[in-house]
């Protein structure tokens, strides 16, 4: 009698525990989930690097409720590439190995977002980029990548358009870093103001950090219009004001590299008056953005730089594609694949910078460009640089889909709409 009412009494709180138990089939499932961020947070582009690693960070903490619900534990993980290539793949592969992780949030630098990305598209795990902006990140068509940002084809592009239609620039002496994005985006400049009639002094690579004597001494002799130099702020910023100390006068331009108060930090007055292009549009561009600022820099204890609303807006995206993928599914934890073809089927998703649409390759199908210029030295009015210019352009295969002639058309009249200068 005694063995029975043992058993008795296992039954009944057997059933009672089901009783209890969470009918929702999603809750029951569980399981962690990660999102792994890239970026330089250590070494010479850290301060280029914390503004994505922040940004994904962020988003993850306030957007992680939906799945939280579902039964599931959200985690970040940021992971430090150190700018470099090498750090990069091998992170790249310790993620893959990490069957928690559903969805990486990076690189700042292209040269380490490419062969990174490799690694990830062989264990079929997606990769939204906020600032990779190489043409060959998405040209290779790989069907784990995306990008928010632009391109620096179409970056080159902006720059070159500004020096001629504003600027007025009749030369131009462009200088790079040998690295993927600062020499491919050098090479976009040129190509573009060179078809527009500007005569190109000189195309050149450095690698110099420190000691630009030997770099500025034949641009004094060529007496440029304008300076432009692809590369980061760290090396950038450091040349500038080598360059305004040895009496050199020309207007400096440069792509998204410069875009961080590092920049005024390194440069001091000399970098008053830089004109640079970015894809990574100041909150003022974007009304969602707002409480995003705010809860960023009371978060972080500073305000966002550029690519923290970027990273913010790329784990929207990754976490929403999670989101439906579970919810489609029962509940159950879902795959690698399924996140990645939830993340390149992203349509008119609305993120703090805007509607985003893939397109095949992962490239933003119209994607904005941006001419700020520097207007104070004081790195904490970096945010302040005023916005010159916004205009727009369609990623290649949005271009082939729409016409190129109909498409070039519509994105000179948002350039001339949209030109304050």
């Amino acid at each position: 009698m005694r063995t029975i009412r043992v058993f008795a009494l296992v039954a009944v709180l057997a059933m009672i525990a089901q009783m209890a138990a969470p009918s929702n089939s999603i809750r029951a499932q569980g399981g962690t989930i990660k999102i792994a961020s890239q970026s330089p947070l250590s070494g010479g582009q850290s301060e280029n690097g914390q503004p994505i690693r922040n940004g994904a960070d962020l988003a993850v903490q306030q957007l992680k409720g939906n799945l939280e619900k579902m039964g599931f534990t959200v985690e970040f993980a940021p992971f430090d590439d150190q700018a470099t290539a090498d750090v990069g793949v091998s992170n790249a592969q310790n993620i893959v190995n990490d069957p928690a992780i559903m969805a990486v949030v990076g690189h700042y630098n292209s040269s380490v977002a490419i062969p990174s990305s490799e690694v990830y598209n062989k264990s079929d795990l997606v990769m939204v980029s906020p600032a990779n902006t190489n043409p060959n990140v998405t040209d290779r068509a790989l069907p784990t990548v995306n990008r928010v940002c632009g391109r620096d084809d179409a970056q080159g592009s902006a720059g070159a358009a500004y020096a001629v239609n504003v600027l007025k620039a009749k030369s131009v002496y462009i200088l790079n870093d040998k690295t993927t994005y600062g020499e491919g985006v050098a090479g976009a400049f040129r190509d573009a103001i060179s078809g527009m009639g500007v005569d190109v002094q000189a195309f050149e690579g450095t690698t110099e950090t420190a000691n630009f004597d030997a770099v500025i001494a034949p641009i004094k002799d060529a007496n440029p219009d304008v300076i432009y130099f692809g590369g980061i702020s760290n090396q950038i910023a450091v040349f500038l004001k080598q360059a305004r100390a040895a009496g050199i006068t020309a207007q400096f331009m440069a792509p998204d590299g410069i875009d961080n108060p590092e920049s005024a930090k390194i440069a001091g007055d000399a970098v008053v008056g830089l004109v640079y292009t970015t894809t990574a549009g100041p909150a003022s561009v974007y009304p969602e953005a707002k409480q995003f600022v705010d809860d960023y820099t009371k978060a972080f204890k500073v305000a966002p730089a550029a690519y923290a609303a970027e990273a913010y807006a790329s784990t929207q995206i990754v976490l929403a594609a999670i989101e439906k993928v579970v919810s489609g599914n029962g509940g159950k934890m879902p795959t690698r694949k399924e996140v990645a073809d939830a993340v390149r089927a992203t349509k008119d998703f609305k993120t703090i910078v805007g509607s985003v649409t893939f397109d095949a390759h992962g490239d933003r199908d119209v994607a904005s460009y941006y001419v700020l210029q520097v207007k104070s030295a004081d790195p904490a009015k970096w945010s302040t640089n005023e916005l010159l210019q916004t205009s727009q352009a369609p990623s290649p295969l949005t271009k082939e889909a729409m016409g190129s002639a109909t498409m070039e058309a519509g994105m000179e009249a948002t350039m001339a709409a949209t030109e304050s200068k």
